[in-house]
């Protein structure tokens, strides 16, 4: 009996030993799939490409929202409408504005149709009539007969373009002819900005507010005190963009045109910016590389001759309309379109259908990009083409500001290329669309463009849209290379597009017919 028992408490013992021994085991083979596992995770995790490094200077959140607006509105609207002027004299009579229709909802339904998503209004023009009931002058629709002065177009105006979700933007025009302290300093700068004050006080949520040195020369000298008047402005509405010809947040083109450079920097130095000053218009209309400040340019322009309405004038035509387009929205810029209300209080019905027709024909051309059907290759990719996600893919998704293709940062490497390559040699287009992802800076110095091999164009900035019409349509194409021959840093490109316009009629076909 008790050599049973030994042997069975020592069975016991070795049954124990040998179970330690596989827990034991197990647990190595368990710690050893643990480190593998974490190791395996942290070498995925060095895999994913970070986003290349940002060139100074870049925008503000509501310089990039303006940007991405593209075409905005401008309504001049005041006691000039009825005076068949573009300047008024400052003595007209307050009851000379009587409006007998005025419908701010029809203007707000007219921008709404066109694809507008902000409209500015001439709050006061340099006559220095109010359209809102100011309690500093006497000299504005309290005195007229429209409502028995107890109406408020700027108020009206909010109201009907925030039902339509349209943000707004007033004009408060520095050069007053009516006010008795125009000429006198700090008096008038006292009341420019307390009337500032009220306006930015009492309508809330002004996207963009807009200042000139517009006046004529032979008017009296005053200083306007510019640096007080903006900052006030962003004490009482931070988010507001302010224009003027130094900015601080959108600048002039340099014309009333509609045109900017073919050169055309969002860059610039502020510092070599003085408002109203004639000189510096070719420095606006190109800005500058070497620029400290993000400051990009607005065109504005009207669709009529004249700013304010007149019965004698009509609007321009369509295919007027549409060199505008590409030659301020297709140049990096934001198209500021005037639509002036009528007599009547209403936005002519001609007015209205030219820019029905001209969102229409602009949706025409670019609802379909031809590069989604065409197999893409590019120079090289940031990562590599498994690790990153930079790849050419991104050109062609809906996204124009944060996804982008981005090439190696390669010292050795000439210059970067993109080619769209058709999957049945039968490309036809004459518009090409390049659009940097100006969130990390404007980089692109220049580029060319070829098709085929033979190139069709050598150009400069691209900004956030460069858009080339071509002066023959291209058809049958192979591949179109687009080549970034200097840029600063390496090219970050959001969105490529091949289009066609049939709208366009080029000298060469004019000629042929």
């Amino acid at each position: 009996m008790c050599t049973y028992k030994r042997e069975r408490e020592r069975g016991k013992e070795e049954g124990m030993k040998s179970s330690m021994g596989r827990v034991s085991w197990i647990s190595i083979l368990l710690v050893t799939l643990i480190l593998e596992i974490v190791e395996l995770c942290i070498c995925r995790h060095e895999e994913v490409t970070t986003p290349p490094l940002p060139i100074l200077p870049l925008p503000t959140y509501s310089q990039l929202k303006w940007q991405e607006r593209e075409i905005i509105m401008f309504l001049h609207f005041g006691v000039n409408t009825f005076t068949n002027k573009e300047w008024g004299s400052g003595h007209e009579k307050a009851s000379i504005f009587n409006p007998s229709g005025l419908n701010t909802t029809q203007w707000a339904s007219v921008a709404a149709e066109a694809g507008i998503s902000l409209m500015i209004l001439t709050a006061k023009h340099h006559d220095g009539f109010c359209l809102w009931p100011s309690k500093y002058t006497p000299h504005s629709v309290i005195s007229s007969p429209w409502k028995s002065g107890k109406g408020d177009v700027v108020q009206d105006f909010l109201d009907a373009a925030t039902a339509q979700r349209i943000d707004v933007g007033i004009y408060l025009s520095p050069w007053d002819k009516h006010e008795p302290r125009y000429g006198l300093d700090v008096p008038y700068n006292e009341y420019y900005l307390a009337q500032l004050q009220e306006l930015l006080n009492k309508y809330k949520n002004i996207k963009e507010i807009w200042f000139d040195g517009a006046k004529d020369p032979k008017a009296q000298n005053v200083s306007y005190y510019f640096s007080e008047w903006f900052s006030m402005a962003k004490v009482l509405q931070s988010c507001i963009n302010i224009f003027s010809d130094a900015g601080p947040d959108v600048r002039w083109v340099g014309d009333e045109t509609g045109t900017a450079g073919d050169t055309c920097w969002s860059t610039i130095n502020r510092t070599s910016l003085s408002i109203g000053d004639p000189d510096i218009a070719e420095y606006l209309n190109t800005g500058d590389p070497r620029g400290t400040d993000w400051l990009p340019a607005e065109c504005d322009v009207s669709i009529r001759k004249g700013w304010f309405w007149h019965k004698s004038e009509s609007p321009k035509k369509l295919s007027h309309l549409l060199d505008i387009y590409y030659n301020s929205v297709g140049k990096n810029c934001v198209l500021l379109l005037n639509v002036p209300p009528n007599t009547t209080g209403l936005i002519s019905h001609t007015d209205a259908l030219r820019l029905k027709e001209f969102r229409s024909a602009i949706n025409t051309i670019f609802h379909h990009n031809l590069a989604e059907s065409c197999s893409i290759k590019v120079s090289s990719q940031r990562g590599g083409k498994e690790g990153g996600v930079f790849g050419p893919e991104n050109m062609l998704d809906s996204d124009h500001l944060w996804s982008y293709w981005a090439p190696k940062e390669d010292g050795n490497e000439k210059d970067h290329w993109i080619e769209i390559w058709s999957r049945d040699g039968n490309l036809r287009f004459n518009v090409i669309r390049i659009q940097e992802a100006i969130g990390f800076g404007q980089r692109i110095k220049e580029h060319e463009i070829y098709v085929d091999g033979k190139v069709i164009i050598k150009g400069t900035t691209v900004g956030y849209k460069r858009l080339h019409r071509l002066v023959e349509v291209v058809g049958h194409a192979h591949v179109v290379t687009i080549r970034i021959t200097k840029s600063r840093g390496v090219p970050l490109i959001s969105s490529i597009g091949l289009h066609f316009d049939p709208f366009w009629h080029s000298r060469l076909t004019l000629a042929s017919k």
